[in-house]
């Protein structure tokens, strides 16, 4: 025990000294800023960050230790950074107006993906309260172009469901298009098998379905041997097919308001795999607008190909103290084996810690996108 007591007070009188060299480096650091502002260097120098490691490495009396002493060192040096970073810049505005609500009357033009009577129409005009004029798309991307040229005010857009993950398509097209989320709403997914007027369950040989829906249901769709399931644009669009083809062999997943819609017949209520299945949408504008009580911000960003370059830029979340609620990844077109990285982070877009932090990521990554700050639905 004696041995064991003493060995403990050298281990608190190294920590000692250790905190000591740590504050003075520190202090070098804000000397180091003081410079790099002067002379408009940047604070970030991969190159040099690279071969100090290198070296500390090969100065390890003990090989056992050299990645040990990288990983310190890789700490040391991020900390180092985030005080440069915030002795080196009055953190400019981000370039978004913060407003107390969004309005929508009677002329406002909303552009919404799918057909009459679908998820999104319906989370359209919950989220509107059935103001403005909904104009359905065929595709995603008719959406984001319909904003961007000034066809629409605004567009809603489904984008991850509670049961079958996100929708990645949407990923991307926020990242390629000038538009930015100003809001989301959730609602609950309910889908139904629906008919002709004269069909029964025993009749059916073909299901169509958006593939969401398809997926969100096929406990159900198990037990249907031999029916094919065919996938279609939406689960409204496959509720109007099948009232179009008037074929008694077809049904569609889709919703109550969508197979009303078309005046048909419900053949099994509430099929889908989850009972507390839900959809998340987006609200999205190509103005640069948030709304004042927003807590919830998503950006985008890509990286350069070097080794601790994600660990770096997530350190900066962590030394403002700002909590990730999402993390996801997305291949960049035309680039093999690159990835674009998607975060959501609760802040607010005055708030200090998010200003250093999307500065300084701004600073280390290849590319960084805003994507829009919103409220959150909890």
């Amino acid at each position: 025990m004696g041995d064991l007591q003493k060995i403990k007070k050298d281990i608190d009188k190294v920590d000692n000294k250790i905190l000591e060299l740590f504050e003075y480096r520190m202090e070098l650091s804000n000397k180091v800023a003081d410079y790099k502002k002067a002379k408009n260097l940047p604070v970030y120098d991969p190159d040099r960050e690279e071969e100090k490691l290198a070296n500390l490495k090969k100065l390890a009396k003990n090989h056992m230790n050299a990645d040990a002493v990288s990983d310190l060192f890789s700490q040391i040096m991020a900390i180092s950074r985030q005080v440069q970073y915030s002795q080196m810049e009055d953190f400019e505005d981000l370039g978004f107006v913060a407003v107390n609500e969004f309005l929508a009357g009677e002329d406002t033009r909303i552009v919404y993906y799918g057909e009459t009577g679908s998820y999104t129409e319906q989370a359209m005009k919950e989220y509107f309260n059935g103001q403005g004029i909904g104009i359905s798309m065929d595709t995603f991307e008719e959406v984001m172009k319909a904003l961007e040229n000034g066809h629409a005010d605004y567009g809603v857009l489904p984008i991850e469901n509670s049961s079958t993950g996100t929708l990645s398509d949407i990923f991307d097209l926020l990242a390629e298009h000038d538009n930015y989320i100003i809001g989301e709403h959730v609602i609950a997914i309910d889908h139904n098998l629906w008919g002709l007027n004269e069909a029964q369950l025993g009749d059916i040989k073909k299901i169509y379905s958006h593939r969401q829906g398809l997926l969100q249901c096929s406990e159900f769709l198990k037990l249907q041997p031999g029916i094919e399931t065919i996938e279609g644009r939406s689960t409204a669009a496959s509720a109007r097919k099948v009232w179009s083809d008037k074929d008694i062999s077809q049904a569609a997943i889709a919703s109550k308001n969508a197979g009303e819609t078309y005046g048909l017949k419900l053949l099994k209520s509430s099929i889908h795999n989850d009972e507390n299945n839900q959809t998340r949408f987006i609200i999205i504008s190509k103005n640069r607008l948030y709304l004042m009580k927003s807590k919830r911000i998503s950006v985008c960003f890509t990286l350069p190909h070097r080794s601790g370059a994600l660990y770096n830029i997530l350190s900066h979340f962590i030394h403002n103290n700002i909590n990730m609620t999402r993390i996801e990844s997305r291949p960049i077109k035309g680039k093999a084996f690159r990835y674009r990285f998607f975060v959501d982070f609760e802040g607010d877009l005055k708030d200090v810690d998010v200003k250093s932090a999307i500065y300084a990521i701004n600073q280390e990554a290849d590319e960084l996108k805003i994507l829009g700050s919103y409220i959150p639905v909890e």
